[in-house]
């Protein structure tokens, strides 16, 4: 730890003169060191430790000024990058577009991502390509505009999203292992210090140029001491947080945004020291209390005898990414939903067509052969036999398409005043033609008339509920149908006395394509009580069943009404 009082920094003079940048007409005095004015804390280790790519370049799209975790992403040593165009770190069939992509931006330079919306991708100095994230900033001094570029190796969050596209089909990336340590690195820039001695215009354009990385970049950038305390807090941290540096430095640790209690500073301290890949996405909380969620980086920060002097973060707002996992996710479970609601539809079209049409062949045939006068009564039943497998056929289309609209939000509620009595006495004449021998539909109603719902969407409630009680009781059946309004709702009773309902088949009652155990003899599509449910549900409605096997079943629905003056109802 510095003594109190005591400005420490690591100088970049001899890292500068190792480099060997000939013909740049580089020197230094021996007085000039990279440092923050205002802390005192070297920017020159900031540069170094950073654990991400750090590039530099001029208007001509010249590489400057490189890392040497950019160096060790692309397999370069610095002598081969400088004085390089970037084009270099591109693979090849993305040359001509990067050189317009840079005119544009010298035009109108700004901070920002690089291609928000595209895929990115780099190559290293083998061929290999590596997808990226960049974030880009400029900044412009008497030599020259500069642009500042933070490059991130964004493999493994794109073989999640592959993985995910293709439906958690595990794809297998090798990536390169990092070969050097944060040690080796703070060992090798100490030797480079001690080796140099001059190159003073070169320093300063350095100091200007990280001065600028620090102001401009699109990312959280925060150091501490050894025992975790903020010393330096970057403005794109101060703007994303909410929090300014005064209200943190030497008063704060990092846990004051830090959201997940799984991963504390202690741990991640603890996993720095040890030189553990130190890479986690976290969830970030501001001065507001608004969450969002990071990848973060923490490194140790070593002086040139090996001690841990200091910690360097570095996040950057991952909630874009995140929004568009959730999106892709729910897509792709919609597109599973339909795919697989689409394969019922033929299985249970393959059998439940196969009787109607089978009806509608055998009557159209005999009909063909009926010629004569006398004949007539034969043909008439056999075209009432077709009419009503003609209707069947309607009535299971009609479902499927119905439970499509559901699934893709395609029904709407149109709220009308009606009278309930009469609308449900309209729909048990409808019904009539349906009733087995001696069956009949026995109806009352308590309470006010008026109310206003979905006149349609109620109508399908109770024709599929009325509809299913006569095709499940026996002949000389009675069925119950109750209403009652009152000022706050509508409660609607439907009860049967047919082959009822199993606890266990309860359970899946309003699911897609289920049917009853004992009702497999029985014609039916499974997606009549799971269309009443949804209509029930968009009507804000609740919808129970009671049900015993052989004794009956009943269906209550409850929907929330308007509540209407008793002078203004007419019974």
């Amino acid at each position: 730890m510095p003594k109190e009082g005591k400005k420490h920094f690591i100088n970049l003079r001899s890292w500068v003169n190792s480099h060997n940048l000939p013909n740049y007409g580089i020197f230094v005095t021996p007085n000039i060191h990279f440092m923050n004015r205002d802390t005192g804390i070297g920017f020159d280790a900031l540069f170094i430790n950073a654990s991400m790519g750090i590039l530099v370049a001029d208007e001509q799209g010249k590489i400057v000024l490189v890392n040497p975790f950019l160096l060790e992403q692309f397999g370069y040593a610095e002598g081969e990058l400088l004085h390089q165009r970037i084009e270099k770190l591109i693979p090849q069939r993305f040359h001509n577009r990067h050189v317009k992509h840079v005119e544009h931006y010298n035009e109108h330079p700004k901070s920002r991502p690089m291609g928000l919306g595209m895929d990115l991708y780099a190559a290293r100095k083998d061929g290999t390509e590596f997808p990226v994230e960049v974030s880009l900033g400029n900044y412009e001094t008497e030599q020259g505009k500069y642009v500042i570029a933070f490059l991130s190796d964004i493999s493994k969050r794109k073989e999640a999203e592959q993985a995910l596209q293709k439906l958690n089909e595990e794809l297998e990336h090798k990536i390169d292992e990092r070969t050097l340590t944060l040690t080796s690195t703070v060992k090798q820039l100490a030797a480079l210090i001690a080796e140099t001695e001059a190159k003073d215009v070169e320093l300063n354009r350095i100091n200007t140029f990280l001065n600028n990385i620090w102001d401009h970049a699109e990312a959280i950038i925060f150091v501490t001491d050894s025992d975790g305390v903020i010393k330096m807090f970057n403005p794109a941290a101060e703007k994303m947080l909410g929090y300014t540096a005064s209200e943190l430095i030497s008063v704060k640790t990092p846990s004051v945004f830090f959201a997940n209690e799984e991963i504390t500073l202690d741990y991640l301290i603890e996993k720095a020291g040890n030189s553990q890949s130190n890479e986690h996405e976290l969830t970030y909380i501001d001065s507001r209390q608004n969450r969002f969620p990071v990848s973060q980086t923490f490194t140790a920060m070593r002086n040139t005898q090996g001690d841990i002097e200091g910690y360097l973060g570095i996040a950057m707002d991952v909630s874009k990414r995140k929004k568009a996992e959730t999106d892709l996710r729910i897509a792709l479970e919609k597109e599973k939903e339909l795919s697989e609601l689409k394969s019922r539809f033929v299985s249970m079209a393959s059998h439940e067509f196969r009787t109607p049409l089978s009806t509608v062949l055998s009557s159209a045939y005999l009909v063909s052969q009926y010629k004569e006068k006398e004949d007539h009564p034969k043909r008439e039943k056999h075209v009432q036999r077709i009419v009503s497998s003609v209707n069947m056929l309607t009535d299971i289309l009609n479902d499927f398409l119905s439970v499509g609209k559901i699934e893709e939000g395609k029904i709407q509620v149109r709220t009308t005043t009606f009278d309930i009595r009469q609308h449900l006495e309209q729909i048990i004449s409808e019904l009539a033609g349906l009733f087995k021998k001696g069956q009949h539909i026995h109806y009352r109603h308590t309470g006010q008339s008026l109310v206003a719902l979905d006149s349609s969407l109620m109508k399908h409630i109770v024709m599929n509920l009325l509809s299913n009680a006569i095709k499940f009781s026996p002949e000389s059946a009675r069925i119950e149908l109750q209403s009652r309004l009152d000022h706050r709702s509508l409660a609607l009773t439907i009860t049967d006395k047919g082959i009822g309902i199993s606890e266990g088949d309860q359970q899946h009652l309003f699911q897609r394509f289920f049917r009853g155990t004992n009702a497999t003899n029985i014609q039916g599509t499974g997606l009549g009580l799971h269309i009443v449910s949804k209509y029930t549900e968009l009507m804000n409605g609740t919808i129970t069943c009671k049900s015993l096997l052989e004794q009956g079943t009943t269906f209550e629905l409850h929907f929330p009404v308007t509540n209407y003056e008793e002078e203004n109802i007419t019974h």
